[in-house]
């Protein structure tokens, strides 16, 4: 990393901490795909921003100016970082009342990076990095083609990330213009920072996933091995906006703020002891990492053939489309995603065919969502517990209970699982956690899944 460079910044601060930043290699496709999602959010959103960016260059800067006047009226400040190289200062947008240019020192390590932050009372979100350096690149050179250039960084909704950015872009403006330091300190501490909900976040992660995949549709890359990196590395990002609204989640859940990575704990194990194939057991762990966004859950059933009960409404009818809700709508735009979207969908059926959204039962209902299902109540009923002043082996033993008694709800093979996997965890087990926030997710899908479609009845039984 540049030495002084925001970047080397945030990562120097947090380097030794408890919560360190994991950067990835970001394509240049990638990140103009991720900035224009963003900024396409604040032009549908009402919340005013403050916004902050860094381009590398002047001319960059010249590229995005028409819809940085656009930007700027649905925004309450615009400062926008770089070499005065461009003639930027010129252009009209530069003369609006709330967007003001700082014009970076060529030798400033700041000149040499590609910034998005975004502060918003309704949501926070930001890309930072900076370029690879001819060494980085390695034996392979300069890359040919400019879409081909490689990033190092990382890009976020998380706000407490988001806002300390914004703090260290200020105290960099701050040299060049203490004045609008100033100003920008006044506005940053003006916006109260809220928690977004799962359906406005589901907006921005709909807008970024629809141009990484349109971007994807358009790479003039012209051999198919190159056309590959590229393509993993936007779907690995695809995977990661969904990941960073699951993180969200449950950063709000001052509750139960592990949830999802003591879900995906778990889950994991069961499949396991279940005998599960690897690609199986991966899909119930990124299903178990989204479990608790909401608006996945209100998605449609695809498992129509076979079923005990459909909707009302599609008795008499052909089955409608699904409900406009962003979040199910865009991922199940992703092929690899599909199946961890039924997953997730049908996760609130029960097993006497009571539950929700299709009335499914017994062995109709996928594998994946009884078990999603069971240890997603386990594991929110041992957390509850944990305030009582009881031993955590009574905790475990208390929590399986009320499982047990549930025996309309959930698969009673799974119960007798889940059992075992108590008695593991009384005598010591213990669970590796996997956070929802990282930096990369192509480890999470399984190419297999773009071919396999499983019905209900295939996987709904046991293996042998």
């Amino acid at each position: 990393m540049l030495e002084g460079s925001i970047l080397q910044q945030l990562e120097s601060i947090h380097r030794r901490s408890t919560r360190p930043i994991r950067f990835g290699v970001y394509y240049k496709n990638t990140l103009v795909a991720l900035c224009h999602a963003l900024e396409d959010h604040i032009l549908k959103d009402d919340g005013q921003p403050l916004v902050i960016t860094a381009f590398q260059r002047g001319k960059w800067y010249l590229q995005e100016a028409e819809r940085y006047a656009d930007i700027a009226q649905h925004s309450r400040q615009i400062v926008i970082m770089a070499s005065p190289d461009g003639g930027f200062g010129e252009h009209p947008t530069s003369q609006l009342p709330n967007v003001d240019l700082v014009a970076l020192d060529p030798a400033d390590a700041v000149a040499q990076e590609w910034h998005l932050i975004i502060l918003s009372s309704k949501y926070t979100a930001m890309v930072i990095c900076q370029e690879l350096s001819e060494a980085d690149y390695g034996s392979g050179g300069l890359p040919a083609s400019d879409l081909e250039r490689k990033f190092y960084g990382l890009w976020t909704f998380e706000p407490e990330l988001v806002r300390e950015t914004a703090e260290l872009a200020i105290a960099h403006i701050k040299p060049y213009n203490p004045k609008l330091a100033d100003k920008l300190t006044a506005q940053k501490n003006s916006i109260q920072p809220s928690y977004v909900t799962p359906e406005d976040l589901s907006t921005v992660v709909s807008l970024v996933v629809h141009y990484l995949q349109d971007g994807q549709e358009h790479l003039p890359v012209p051999t198919a091995p190159r056309q590959k990196v590229l393509d993993n590395n936007l779907v690995s990002n695809e995977i990661q906006a969904f990941l960073r609204m699951a993180q969200l989640i449950d950063l709000a859940d001052i509750n139960n703020p592990m949830a999802a990575a003591e879900v995906v704990a778990l889950s994991e194990t069961m499949g396991q002891l279940l005998n599960l194939p690897a690609w199986q057991i991966k899909r119930l762990r990124l299903a178990a990492l989204l479990h608790r966004i909401d608006p996945l859950q209100k998605a449609e059933s695809v498992l129509f053939a076979g079923s005990s009960r459909r909707y009302p409404e599609e008795s008499a009818n052909p089955p409608l489309s699904c409900p406009l809700v962003p979040g199910a709508q865009v991922l199940r735009t992703m092929p690899r995603l599909r199946a961890i979207a039924q997953i997730i969908t049908h996760q609130t059926e029960w097993w006497d065919g009571t539950g929700e959204p299709a009335g499914l039962a017994g062995d109709e209902i996928p594998l994946e969502s009884r078990i999603l299902s069971l240890v997603a109540d386990f594991q929110w009923r041992v957390n509850q517990k944990k305030l009582a002043q009881i031993s955590p082996e009574e905790i475990f033993t208390q929590a399986l209970d009320e499982c047990k008694q549930q025996a309309n709800r959930f698969d009673p093979k799974l119960i007798d699982t889940l059992t075992l996997l108590v008695m593991g965890l009384q005598q010591g087990l213990d669970l590796t956690l996997i956070e929802t926030k990282v930096s990369a997710g192509m480890w999470l899908i399984d190419s297999r899944w773009d071919s396999q479609s499983k019905t209900s009845q295939e996987i709904g039984s046991y293996p042998q």
